[in-house]
Parts: C-alpha cells; sequence; structure tokens
C-alpha cells in the first residue's frame, strides 16, 4: 500500500531524466532513419546469479510501474534538453507527447526468478520502448538484490522478526526504496520513517547512545526513556557496562521492560549472559534484541542464541555484497517495418565472450515435480505445453500504457513467502552453490 492507498498526497515528479543519454540520441537517431515505429520488444533478465546465490527475487514491480506511468516531459524538462543542445527540434517535439502507450508483462513482484528468466517483457514501438530500459534497469537492479539479501536473512531468523535500520547507510532515497524491497523480502518494520509514510511499513525505534551520553547518569537515561515510551520500551544497554546496565534497566521499568538492544561485542556470549541476569531479575517475559553489522551468517550463528530479534542496516541496504542483480535490458524481437501487423523476427546479441543473449519473445514456466516442488526453469518463444499452461510465471503489469496490476505491498511479501516455500530445500541453505533450478530453453 502507498500513501495515494491512504488518500495522502504524493508528489509525483517525473521519472523522464531518470536515463541515459544514449536513450534519447538513439531515438533521435530512430526517427531520421524511420526505424522508431518498428514495433519492438525488449527483455529484462539476468545471465547469472551473484556468485554462490541459489535464487534471486524480483522487487522493485511496484515503483516501475509508478515510474512508466509518470515518464513524460514537461516543459522544464524539454527546456534542459534544448539548452544542452542534446537533442534537435523534431526529437523533442515527440517527446513533449510522450506516454508509454505499449504493453509490459513480467514476473509479479515478489517472485523468485533464475539465469535467463525473462523477468520483465517491454513491448511498443522501438522509440517508447527503448527510453524505459535506464529507469526500469535502475529499479529493479536496486530492489532485487536488496530483496534478495532479505529473503536469506528472513530464511536465517526463521520466526524471529527482523527490522530495516539501513537508511543511515545509503542515499536517502535509495534507503525508501531499500526498506520496501527488505520488507518484500521478508523483514516486518523498517527505522525510516519515510518508508512507512510512502508504503504503510511498520516503523520501529527507541533511542541511540546519544541519548544516554546526553544524561548525568545511565538510570537517569534510562527514567526518561521510560517515562516518555513507557516500560513496554527498548532500552540499549551496551554504552558502558552491560550487566550493570541491565539491572538498572529492571530497576527502572520493572520486570514488564519490553526488551534490551545490544548493539557490540560478542553477540552470541553477551546475549546467554543478559539471558540468564533477566530471569534472574525477575524480567523474564524481557525480550533480547541485537543489532551490529549483522549478515545472513551473524544472523544464522545466533540461532542457537536466547536472541528475540534482529535490527540489521548496512549489509541489507547494500545487498549483503552483492548490490547488484546485473540485469540487462536487451532487445529480442523486432519487426521488419512500421506497417501495422508486420511480423517480429527474433534478434540477439551475438558478440564473443559471455555477453550473449536469446533472440525471440519469450515465455516462462516453473516445472513441478510429483511432490509439487519446483524442479526448472522453462523458457521458450513457441507455443506453451499444455501440462505448463497453468504455471506460466509472466503476467501482465502493463497494457496499452495502462497500468492493470497494482497490488498492496503485502500481496508481493506474501507471493514470495509462498515462492520461496515451493523450491527445493537446499534453496534456503546459506552455504555458496549454484541456482537451485537450472534454466531450460525450449
Amino acid at each position: 500500500m502507498n500513501t495515494a492507498d491512504l488518500g495522502l498526497p504524493v508528489a509525483v515528479p517525473s521519472t523522464a531524466l531518470f536515463t541515459d543519454q544514449y536513450e534519447l540520441t538513439m531515438l533521435q537517431a530512430a526517427l531520421r532513419s524511420g526505424t522508431a515505429d518498428r514495433r519492438s520488444v525488449f527483455e529484462v533478465f539476468t545471465r547469472r546469479l551473484p556468485e554462490g546465490r541459489r535464487y534471486g527475487v524480483v522487487a522493485g514491480t511496484g515503483r516501475v510501474l509508478d515510474a512508466v506511468e509518470n515518464f513524460h516531459f514537461d516543459e522544464t524538462i524539454l527546456g534542459f534538453l534544448r539548452e544542452r543542445a542534446i537533442l534537435d527540434g523534431p526529437t523533442l517535439d515527440w517527446l513533449a507527447d510522450f506516454r508509454f502507450r505499449g504493453d509490459i508483462w513480467g514476473y509479479p513482484e515478489g517472485e523468485v526468478y533464475f539465469p535467463g528468466s525473462p523477468i520483465m517483457r517491454v513491448e511498443g514501438t522501438f522509440a517508447e520502448a527503448v527510453l524505459l530500459e535506464t529507469v526500469i534497469l535502475s529499479i529493479l537492479n536496486h530492489d532485487s538484490a536488496v530483496a534478495a539479501a532479505a529473503s536469506r536473512m528472513s530464511v536465517a531468523a526463521g520466526a524471529r522478526p527482523l527490522m530495516e535500520m539501513g537508511a543511515r547507510r545509503t542515499h536517502e532515497l535509495a534507503a525508501v526504496a531499500a526498506s520496501r524491497a527488505a520488507y518484500v523480502g521478508g523483514f516486518h518494520t523498517t527505522s525510516d520513517l519515510a518508508a512507512g509514510f510512502r508504503y504503510n511499513i511498520p516503523t520501529v525505534g527507541t533511542s541511540a547512545h546519544a541519548f544516554t551520553l546526553l544524561h548525568d547518569t545511565e538510570r537517569d537515561a534510562f527514567t526518561a526513556q521510560v517515562q516518555t515510551l513507557g516500560g513496554g520500551t527498548t532500552l540499549l544497554v551496551d554504552t558502558f557496562d552491560v550487566t550493570e546496565a541491565v539491572r538498572t534497566a529492571v530497576e527502572v521499568a520493572g520486570p514488564d521492560l519490553g526488551a534490551v538492544r545490544i548493539d557490540s561485542g560478542d553477540l552470541l556470549l553477551i546475549a546467554h549472559r543478559v539471558r540468564q541476569q533477566l530471569d534472574e531479575l525477575g524480567a523474564t517475559k524481557t525480550k533480547i534484541v541485537v543489532t551490529s553489522d549483522l549478515d545472513e551468517y551473524a544472523i544464522a550463528s545466533l540461532a542457537a542464541a536466547p536472541v528475540d530479534a534482529y535490527g540489521v542496516g548496512t549489509q541489507l541496504v547494500t545487498g549483503s555484497g552483492h548490490p547488484t542483480c546485473s540485469m540487462v535490458y536487451k532487445l529480442v524481437a523486432r519487426a521488419d517495418s512500421d506497417a501495422p501487423g508486420a511480423p517480429l523476427r527474433p534478434v540477439a546479441k551475438k558478440s564473443m565472450g559471455a555477453k550473449t543473449s536469446v533472440g525471440g519473445r519469450k515465455w516462462a514456466a516453473r516445472r513441478l515435480d510429483e511432490h509439487g516442488v519446483a524442479e526448472a526453469e522453462i523458457v521458450g518463444t513457441g507455443p506453451v505445453p499444455p501440462e505448463l499452461t497453468d504455471h506460466q510465471l509472466q503476467v501482465p503489469l502493463v497494457s496499452a500504457g495502462t497500468v492493470v496490476a497494482r497490488e498492496p505491498l503485502d500481496a508481493a511479501r506474501d507471493r514470495h513467502f509462498a515462492a520461496r516455500s515451493g523450491l527445493p530445500l537446499s534453496a534456503t541453505q546459506l552455504s555458496r552453490g549454484e541456482p537451485v533450478l537450472p534454466t531450460e530453453y525450449i
């Protein structure tokens, strides 16, 4: 859900300049050569998953729909392009009336993907489809990277809640997108209020070490926080001596203290000691929250520790070592003319090395074994085999320029849990390995 769903005002600036200059210069050249109106098909895919990853997560689809809907050239933007002499007059005139009027199909948000999966397919004239390349890749590469990291952390955390706390570790706008992607991937809350406002994600937050240091004593700081936020608050106990802080926290808030947070040190050892101390003090229901540069491996190492929730920042918003998914946007089919109904023919890059692609407008389906577990990602260009008809992955997102697939963010989150649970068990292993499903072309 976004703020528009809540009836709140939202600024929707044009996304037209979230692009590379060569998208516009290609447009100008195509207009001059008479090829701009040829029907074309572009596809988004990745040739490989980040090293060691077993699956990818599609995230950012809802943001892509917003970007496509708001991709237009107002007078200010046209003036900038004119002043810089980036484009000629006829091209600027063409852009003045631009709206994407084609079709977009894609894997629904939250779905998993594999090398070669046609995650998104953009169909229209060459002119209108080529303009969307950069903004689509920018969103999908970032959001899918964060969602994949979040999914792995969600697996490692099991039933324990995850809090996204990475706003201070990335660009302020990227932080909002990262919060959204993390929620799709399995996180429960965010500390970023802009993300809470924009996407209705539950928000959390209490205090930092600075609040403790502001006061003359740790007791004074805890007292002020409890008097303000109530006994159910979370007190940060590692500013000085953890043992003394836990004792003071229970004395101030009572045995019904909500939680204590540990942000440094040997988290495994300290969590066990703190749990024992809390129980001895009668605070048996007080939870333990840990933070401090966690990633999926650190979370997994704490599985046997008496930890109740995790807060993750840097590693999450940077994709846990893989800040992009290396997705590309390639022309895979085009008509030989701009005549209505001109048939499409496959095209593909055939350069040396790994940067090749498979031509043709593709469909995708997931083949299941006799137990209903996924066993292969099937990608084809011809008729869909009858046995795969009900297992196709792409859905309509934009039809004739109109968005047709808006949905609440929770729908994408639920879809991801369902898709992940339908993979072989080895998908949830954190050890390095090959993609859990092979991609088969037919």
